[in-house]
């Protein structure tokens, strides 16, 4: 049996409250959140406005993928690896609002809610909600789980049917928040489940105050938080897609904080004393996805001449403008077990051209090109990136037609498998190779629904990331990560383009914030200077 009691005192010491009170920060984000329910999320634009209400058992030391315990203070984990007890937090108080008092402190029993919601299809509130529980479904966790129980009021016992070696990262990802199983018995009996995730209680640093889509959600600080009251009192995610609307809202001072700034107002971000410019490499990757269910994109001659056929070099420069580099992998170079051996595709149009006669192919045909409506850090600026691409493609006889959505639709029709081709990215949510290999291109993510938009299945690729898995012995793991990169790469599914670095600008009297490199916002300990 190995005991953990990882970084206690370092992680609370790392959310300690040390910024200035001030009432309230407004912080410009790129877009509409498609839930409040982090269960019910994939994008870090939903993730960042909705974990601000939760907690979990464990979750990462701010600015690192470190875990530390969270509402549990400790845990033990089996010589087998298959069983995890945790041992929890004691006195944590979850939130009120004017549907609910709560009665008692989180327990074993909201653990348990909260994830038993999401796996047990005949849990009262497995159906209430817009949830199909995505996240939930690609990392595996149904066939994973073997049974979560309660020992007592403040131990739980999570047995898992086979070892699972990023399962501690797991659950300090969104997915796995603790709500409240009281607020949802209560709202059954009053007849308004629904008000469940649309009306969120958590133990979070922040508690809900409203949500006007395309307009803002607004939050308070919540009084008895058992790391202590926040600085600020009122937070505010004001909604702006447009990143110059944004620039322009915090050098007028109307944000405190804004997202992604476009690459090119760089320099003059950078000479405003009135502004700070943060940066940091970013766990990303940009691609360009291919329904490799629908032809022609079945053939991989199609999928490879396209790949020889778009000219990264020029969209970096054209949109990432310094702040990105050529993508050839499905994960970024920073993270362990990468391919660097990899040999990437060339810009080669003529090439190209040869693949997509060999393919039946020489007159072309015509396709849909989706792009991202809202400014990501690993796509700055969707539309143009899509065009530029829709040149390039032409060039072999590929007519693209350009079409996007507002965000949680765009979402939802890439997961449901309606684009041809597709812009997307992702950002790490835990710091481990599979919650990209696995996640975005294993056969699970597959399904309609799932986060393998190109709807990939090879079993090969799929055995190596499933075994990788299922190993704790890191070096062997990063050999069969490597191994299953070289088949994604020869069979071509996406079009890696890009790696970003992550900008933020803020007002200079902002203190306390700390970019993640999991692409989330915090704004635990975030106030102001007292200059």
């Amino acid at each position: 049996m190995r005991r953990a009691t990882v970084g206690v005192l370092a992680g609370l010491m790392a959310l300690s409250v040390g910024a200035a009170r001030g009432d309230t920060f407004v912080y410009c984000s790129e877009g509409n959140p498609e839930s409040l329910n982090p269960q019910a999320m994939t994008t870090s634009t939903a993730i960042s406005a909705g974990r601000l209400f939760f907690n979990n058992l464990v979750e990462f030391v701010p600015g690192t993928t470190e875990i530390m315990p969270s509402l549990a203070e400790s845990w033990d984990i089996s010589d087998d690896g298959t069983e995890y007890t945790f041992y929890l937090r004691r006195d944590v108080p979850f939130q009120s609002n004017d549907l609910f008092t709560p009665s008692r402190p989180m327990n074993a029993d909201d653990v348990i809610f909260s994830m038993h919601r999401q796996w047990k299809e005949d849990h009262p509130y497995h159906d209430v909600g817009e949830s199909s529980y995505d996240y939930f479904k690609d990392m595996g966790m149904p066939e994973l789980l073997e049974s979560v129980e309660k020992v007592d009021d403040h131990t739980v016992r999570i047995r898992l049917s086979r070892p699972e070696a990023p399962f501690l990262a797991d659950l300090a990802m969104p997915f796995n928040v603790v709500q409240s199983a009281e607020y949802a018995e209560q709202l059954m009996e009053a007849g308004m489940p629904e008000a469940f995730d649309k009306k969120p209680i958590g133990t979070g640093p922040f508690a809900f105050v409203d949500f006007q889509p395309d307009v803002s959600v607004r939050y308070r600080a919540f009084e008895d938080y058992w790391r202590g009251k926040q600085p600020i009192e009122t937070l505010v995610f004001s909604i702006t897609p447009n990143a110059a609307v944004r620039l322009t809202k915090l050098r007028a001072g109307e944000c405190h904080l804004s997202a992604f700034p476009n690459p090119g107002d760089r320099d003059g971000i950078e000479a405003d004393p009135s502004l700070k410019l943060l940066t940091q490499e970013g766990l990303n990757i940009g691609y360009l996805g291919m329904n490799t269910q629908r032809p022609p994109f079945h053939d991989v001659r199609v999928r490879r001449a396209i790949n020889l056929a778009i000219d990264k070099a020029a969209i970096i420069e054209a949109v990432y403008r310094g702040a990105g580099v050529a993508a050839k992998s499905a994960i970024p170079p920073t993270m362990w077990s990468y391919n660097d051996d990899i040999d990437p595709y060339p810009y080669d149009p003529a090439a190209a051209q040869q693949l997509m006669i060999e393919a039946g192919l020489a007159e072309g045909f015509d396709t849909d090109l989706w792009y991202i409506p809202v400014s990501r850090p690993y796509n700055p600026n969707g539309k143009r990136i899509a065009e530029l691409i829709q040149y390039d493609l032409a060039r072999i006889g590929i007519r693209a037609t350009l079409m996007s959505d507002e965000w949680p639709e765009y979402r939802a029709a890439l997961q449901a498998g309606k684009p041809s081709m597709a812009l997307y990215g992702w950002t790490g949510d835990n710091g481990d190779p599979d919650n990209f290999l696995h996640v975005l291109l294993g056969c699970t993510a597959a399904r309609p629904g799932g986060n393998n938009i190109a709807k990939w299945c090879d079993p090969d690729y799929d055995d190596l990331v499933t075994q990788a898995k299922r190993v704790s012995d890191q070096e062997e793991r990063e050999k069969l990560y490597r191994a299953a990169q070289q088949i994604f790469h020869d069979q071509a599914p996406w079009v890696p383009l890009a790696h970003s670095i992550v900008l933020m600008a803020a007002r200079s009297n902002v203190e306390g914030y700390k970019m993640d490199p999991l692409g989330r916002q915090p704004f635990e300990g975030v106030g102001f200077s007292e200059k």
